[in-house]
């Protein structure tokens, strides 16, 4: 499969979970694949040697989001390895726990910051990089479709990233450039520990109308399909990759 070669990707996030099956899944389609990460360097590492071990291509940069400047450093990093960029995927995020009269003002900016915020300059900044037809993804959650308020901040956060991408979709089509979100359920990553328990696993995955939890390359999938010359036509959109995850609620 070489759909994406000759393209450029940043993968924010890139180095776990998610992030990390979605850098693997752009790489195996011939894109030399650029992935960020906080403070797992080992992590960030074993990534790229894993793309380079199938035969692709990528290099992992650090760039801590939600801090002063962090848009403008992440650029700064990624030129030193490429450039000009065909696919931008906002992948890094933090949850966010807590009801309403929980959440503390730090905890809300911090969400904020780096769900929300970063993206946003990230595609700013990114904009004069970005070459035309190209592709923006921006991973949000399924908690934006339903009431969840044990997670308030972050669904909200979550929210203006699924606004900016329809914004985006509007301002950027004369440029042959989409921009869609992906909204996962859960899936099961080293940030569900909790999933280690095989009855509160089992609980999840009856969210799914499938009887399962979601895999990482369940989302990677979606979005190489987004990235792709096949999603041409498609923009201003949020794909639910949930698994059909309350649809009988």
């Amino acid at each position: 499969m070489n759909g994406l070669t000759g393209k450029t990707a940043l993968v924010t996030g890139g180095s776990r979970g998610i992030g990390r099956a979605i850098a693997e899944r752009l790489a195996r389609e011939g894109a030399l694949v650029g992935l960020t990460y906080r403070g797992d360097e080992t992590a960030a590492r074993e990534t790229v040697a894993t793309v380079e071990a199938a035969g692709g291509k990528a290099f992992a940069f650090r760039a801590p989001l939600g801090e002063p400047g962090d848009a403008r450093a992440l650029w700064e990093a990624f030129d030193r390895h490429a450039d000009g960029v065909d696919i931008i995927v906002n992948n890094a995020g933090i949850a966010g726990p807590g009801l309403i009269d929980e959440v503390s003002e730090e905890d809300y900016d911090r969400v904020f910051a780096v769900n929300a915020k970063a993206p946003f300059f990230i595609v700013q900044q990114g904009l004069r990089r970005l070459r035309d037809g190209g592709r923006i993804v921006n991973i949000s959650s399924g908690v934006t479709k339903v009431a969840f308020p044990q997670m308030v901040a972050y669904a909200a956060a979550k929210g203006a990233l699924e606004v900016l991408s329809l914004t985006l979709a509007q301002t950027l089509g004369a440029r042959g450039i989409t921009v869609n979100a992906v909204s996962p359920g859960t899936i099961e990553t080293d940030i569900h520990p909790w999933m280690a328990d095989p009855e509160l696993k089992a609980g999840a995955a009856k969210y799914s109308v499938f009887g399962r939890v979601g895999q990482p390359a369940d989302v990677a999938d979606v979005v190489a399909f987004l990235a792709s010359d096949d999603a041409r036509w498609v923009t201003g959109q949020n794909i639910d990759a949930s698994g059909g995850s309350g649809l009988g609620l």
